[in-house]
């Protein structure tokens, strides 16, 4: 039923426009037009140069029959002609499709023909994995554009178009393609397949442009941020980072190839105000700065994945790093929820303050609802940081779906959640902490036990790299914790089993202990993510039958 406010009040052109990432480009060619945009190597683009160049792509692609619905795939690292890419295939009607310059040629080939890409822009360092994906795509005739980057390492043939020429091919002047929707499609991510075949997340222009604002509160950029591009763009279209640049006119710091040394060399070369990463790449800032003076100014340091460590905290501070840590997923166009630092937190040791931002928090300002509930019932669990649960979200960051998978859609959005598939507890300051992934969960002897906090004891010993649990079938128990181990090439004298054992149980309650440990590379996806169901395989090979069981003493 209508009212006096909807009486003669209508939506038009002049009061409701989609929201779309692309106003920020035009923005901050309007308002900073001589500001530098982009720095790569000895490369400089201004936004008006910048955005001039993406609407030389937009018209470019147009041109070749690019429009509407149609996918536009990325081969590329953190170079300028990714950065053009998340505003030039957006302004044709068309998605960019991102893929991971880590995948061989099949897991290429398979984005190509699920997503029907009718252009591939590659980057001429991957040409020779490009141009074996290329071969085995059956019957598509996709259009090769190469970027001959300076700065990288090695070049492979020319597959089709070099891209500086077919930018010049272009009309910056040609009238942009608007969504004529906002929940249009602006995106296709894939996920990165830890635990089956991986699925194209489908990105709308609203989630785009509301996690890119939001982006700027997580962050606390201000002013005219410069950004260093370590987060790679192809995993979430970088965290809807490069349309928060635009947003607020900053600078974009490129950065191919990713070392220690080489992020430390930018951030004061550039004065570096922000930059994400996770928190191995933090580590290797920290140990590459070692014996140098302290930054002259705070950098603001946006980390996922595992809790950063005592170590790297109390590093990252000595020279000048301050670290929030986040959660999210693909599906929810990336960061969702942050840990929101408490100044009553400052008198606390550092391994208390460890431990209160190895939570990943609450959710972010443009993240609807989150809660932490039984997933059977969706009940959300009491507040009392013991009680575990799924995590679920909603609100306008949630994906459109998975592209072709309707079945997957409706399970991952039932009941108008989305379901992570992550477990959490609720602290009674509200603030979530992960313990485990739904499928990752050990029961052991009616018991649940977290591999995380099996996995953040053994990490506590010198010697570790990186770690990962998984549940080993046991004839008593059940299952019991099998601990996978990559130890640091500089420790020495290299651990045994049962001393690792050993200290786990100083660490852990006897019963959460893992029952084998197995030494060497941890089984990873293109992305970097530990593969635990391969690892699984690997124990269930390797010991079965399991041996005596553990007692729960």
């Amino acid at each position: 039923m209508s009212n006096k406010f909807d009486h003669d009040l209508d939506r038009n052109d002049a009061n409701f426009r989609p929201l779309t990432p692309i106003h920020f480009l035009l923005r901050a060619a309007t308002v900073f037009p001589e500001r530098i945009a982009v720095i790569h190597g000895e490369q400089r683009f201004t936004w008006r140069q910048h955005a001039e160049r993406c609407r030389r792509l937009a018209s470019a692609l147009m041109r070749l029959g690019v429009g509407r619905g149609d996918t536009v795939a990325a081969l590329l690292p953190n170079i300028p002609a990714m950065l053009e890419l998340q505003f030039g295939v957006p302004m044709t009607g068309g998605v960019l499709a991102n893929v991971n310059i880590r995948l061989d040629a099949a897991g290429i080939a398979l984005i190509l023909e699920h997503s029907e890409a009718k252009v591939l822009i590659v980057d001429r360092q991957f040409s020779e994995s490009a141009g074996k994906a290329l071969e085995l795509c059956r019957g598509n005739d996709v259009v090769v554009i190469d970027v001959d980057d300076p700065l990288a390492d090695e070049r492979g043939p020319l597959l089709g178009i070099d891209y500086e020429a077919f930018l010049a091919s272009g009309d910056p002047s040609q009238p942009i393609e608007w969504p004529r929707d906002e929940w249009d499609a602006i995106a296709l991510n894939y996920t990165s397949g830890t635990t089956a075949s991986p699925k194209g997340v489908v990105y709308h222009h609203r989630g785009g442009y509301l996690n890119a604002l939001g982006q700027i509160f997580n962050a606390q950029m201000t002013g005219h941020p410069v950004y260093l591009w370590i987060l790679p763009l192809f995993h979430c279209n970088g965290w809807c980072q490069a349309w928060s640049i635009a947003a607020l006119g900053g600078t974009h710091v490129c950065m191919r190839k990713v070392t220690g040394e080489i992020a430390l060399e930018l951030i004061v070369r550039y004065s570096v105000t922000h930059f994400s990463a996770a928190p191995a790449i933090v580590s290797m800032i920290v140990e590459a700065a070692k014996g140098r003076p302290r930054l002259d100014k705070t950098v603001q340091v946006i980390t996922a994945g595992a809790a950063p460590p005592v170590s790297v905290l109390a590093g990252g501070a000595a020279i000048g790093l301050r670290l929030t840590h986040v959660y999210g997923m693909t599906e929810m166009h990336g960061v969702t929820t942050l840990c929101e630092w408490n100044d009553d937190w400052n008198t606390l040791s550092p391994d208390l303050q460890a431990g209160k931002l190895a939570r990943q928090g609450v959710h972010s300002i443009v993240l609807d609802d989150m809660m932490v509930a039984d997933p059977a019932t969706l009940v959300p669990v009491p507040k009392d940081g013991a009680t575990i649960g799924e995590v679920f979200m909603r609100g306008n960051l949630t994906m459109k779906g998975y592209l072709k998978n309707p079945r997957g859609t409706a399970e991952a959005l039932a009941g108008g959640w989305y379901h992570t598939g992550d477990l959490a507890v609720i602290h009674a300051d509200g603030y979530m902490e992960i313990k485990d992934r739904l499928k990752d969960i050990i029961i052991s002897g009616g018991e649940n036990i977290s591999s995380i906090e099996v996995e953040e004891a053994l990490y506590r010993h010198p010697a570790v790299s990186s770690v990962a649990v998984v549940a080993l079938r046991d004839p008593k128990w059940g299952e019991v914790p099998c601990a996978f181990v990559e130890l640091r090439p500089e420790c020495g004298e290299a651990p045994t089993e049962e001393a690792m054992i050993a200290f786990a149980r100083d660490n852990l309650a006897h019963f959460k202990c893992p029952r084998r440990i197995v030494f060497g590379p941890l089984s990873r996806t293109a992305t970097g993510k530990i593969q635990k169901f391969a690892l699984r395989k690997q124990a269930e090979s390797t010991f079965q039958p399991a041996a005596q069981p553990v007692a729960h003493a």
